[in-house]
């Protein structure tokens, strides 16, 4: 499958939010339409986190989005970029769409002078945790959260 990876762009809205649902189901989540609605108004804003990018087939289709923002950090000295968000289609999945958008993520990270980029997902992404076992390091770190709201 040859595909291309940019950034995200307003004609893209319809497919990204059908991308963004479907990732959504695949972790077993619900936001409101506000979060969501809100989420791609802030992936429009040129120069601001979060930062979007989406992988197209030759034919136009959109098989992959990925979120991604910077961050200061007190252990380097360069800032560092979280991925956020990865989701690729059903159908384009062990097509290298996913490393492609990893790999896009590295360069945007690259370009700003960020000292690492780090992602999460759950123990039960087997599939996912395949590709990222080959081209991350697994940490020790658990993750903690308090709701404030």
């Amino acid at each position: 499958m040859t595909i291309t990876i940019r950034n995200l762009t307003d004609a893209d809205r319809n497919s990204w939010k059908s991308l963004w649902q479907d990732y959504l189901t695949f972790y077993e989540t619900k936001l409101p339409e506000e979060v969501t609605d809100h989420t791609w108004s802030r992936l429009m804003l040129s120069g601001q986190d979060p930062n979007g990018l989406c992988a197209v087939t030759k034919d136009g289709n959109t098989v992959g989005i990925v979120h991604y923002l910077f961050h200061r950090t007190t252990w380097a000295v360069g800032d560092y970029c979280y991925l956020q968000d990865l989701f690729v289609a059903a159908e384009a999945r062990g097509t290298g769409t996913g490393r492609a958008l990893i790999e896009a993520v590295y360069a945007a990270a690259a370009v700003v002078g960020a000292s690492q980029v780090y992602w999460l997902t759950q123990h039960f992404n087997k599939t996912a945790r395949q590709l990222y076992d080959r081209i991350g390091t697994e940490t020790s770190f658990m993750k903690y959260t308090h709701k404030l709201r």
